[in-house]
């Protein structure tokens, strides 16, 4: 049995690299905020106190949680933008692009410690991803 891609398919690579490379930027920006903030390993987030003693202790957590939310949807984002892109590989890997930009502005949004301040909400990337998936 041969597996035979469209053409273009190989934006589909690109674009989900591009969202790997985004989840790596977000590992850095976690060490860097814990560093900042005193938390110590193996917490995964500041606790209430933390939060009362230290303004850092909630930036940390904002990024934290940031990632999170990436690592949640992540598994859809890839799995919609594969089989969207068998039919549809330039739209798939446009998206999917999109996708990464928005994950961008809302990573910087969201990791000032201010949530309000993130760009793209998960209600906005979870539209998306759905979008994506009905195509």
């Amino acid at each position: 049995m041969t597996l035979v891609l469209p053409d273009g398919y190989q934006y589909i690579a690109a674009s989900l690299l591009s969202a790997a490379w985004v989840i790596v930027w977000q590992i850095v920006r976690i060490g860097s905020a814990r560093k900042a903030a005193g938390i110590p390993y193996p917490q995964l987030y500041a606790e209430n106190a933390q939060l009362k003693e230290n303004p850092a202790a909630l930036r940390y957590n904002c990024v934290q949680r940031c990632h999170q939310n990436t690592l949640e949807i992540i598994p859809l984002i890839l799995i919609s933008t594969l089989i969207t892109g068998l039919k549809y590989p330039h739209f798939a890997a446009a998206m999917s692009f999109f996708w990464v930009l928005t994950r961008i502005a809302y990573t910087i949004g969201y990791s000032t410690g201010v949530p309000e301040k993130a760009s793209c909400s998960t209600q906005t990337n979870e539209d998306f991803m759905f979008v994506d998936i009905e195509l």
